[in-house]
């Protein structure tokens, strides 16, 4: 029996949620996705309030995923000890609410979701993800296991892929909002991608204002970041999984843009 986990890329803004509750659906059942993955810490461009995390399971999601920006809405504390749907890095500290990793049922069988954060050219100094993902795996005896690797730098993703192939089903990257052209199988059997991209609007800097990066990088007077309008876009990557060994069988990307909307 095979598994379809289709995991898609940050979600930016209102351009963002707009996208997700239009499209997700309708990928999903083009995909023939069992499980969905979505990468939801930009919901509000800085952060996700419990509403927005509503909202995308409504569209179609399974779990959210978090990153560098989890407590950018101070609210989705308590909402992460309440929902075991929405997974926060496993490497940070241990006190700070919700969990890092989960198990959820589906047709194949039980499927184990792990949240990670880099910490190379990030703004903070998590614990070292390479010797916390040690720890999780001892504690999961699932045979299909997904690693979301949240990271600024690609050989951070790359050196981590490398390390669990074989040992995980599939890992894929967030953060940098730019999708990479590497979806493959590594040469033990792990699907990887080092970034997913995003969703939101596709004339933008990572979603935002193109006009507003421009001025930060001349070394003008700072602004508060605004999402972009326009089109939009919806970046993911599509793994098929066997069941009984786990293995990766392929990984494609799945990427919609406004040219071919569709419907819910």
């Amino acid at each position: 029996m095979e598994l379809k986990i289709l995991a898609v890329g940050d979600v930016v803004g209102n351009p963002g949620m707009d996208r997700i509750c239009r499209s997700l659906r309708y990928l999903k059942r083009k995909c023939q996705a069992d499980f969905v993955v979505v990468n939801g810490e930009n919901a509000s461009v800085v952060g996700i309030t419990p509403a927005q995390a509503e909202e995308i399971f409504d569209a179609g999601a399974d779990v959210i995923t978090m990153g560098n920006h989890t407590w950018g809405k101070r609210e989705i504390a308590a909402y992460m000890d309440d929902c075991s749907r929405i997974l926060r890095p496993a490497n940070y500290a241990p006190q700070v609410p919700g969990r890092g990793y989960g198990i959820f049922e589906t047709e194949a069988g039980p499927v184990a979701v792990i949240d990670l954060i880099g910490r190379c050219n990030m703004d903070y100094s998590p614990n070292n993800p390479f010797l916390m993902i040690e720890e999780i795996l001892q504690k999961i005896d699932a045979k299909m296991i997904f690693v979301e690797m949240h990271a600024e730098a690609t050989s951070e993703k790359l050196a981590m892929g490398y390390m669990l192939d074989g040992r995980i089903s599939a890992l894929w990257g967030t953060h940098t909002h730019v999708p990479t052209a590497d979806a493959q199988i590594l040469p033990k059997g792990t699907g990887y991608v080092t970034d997913l991209g995003m969703t939101g609007p596709s004339h933008s800097v990572l979603g935002i204002r193109p006009e507003l990066s421009v001025s930060k990088f001349r070394g003008d007077l700072p602004t508060r970041y605004q999402w972009a309008n326009g089109p939009t876009k919806m970046e993911a990557v599509l793994f098929t999984v066997d069941a009984q060994t786990g293995r990766c069988l392929q990984a494609e990307r799945v990427d919609l843009r406004d040219e071919n909307t569709a419907q819910r």
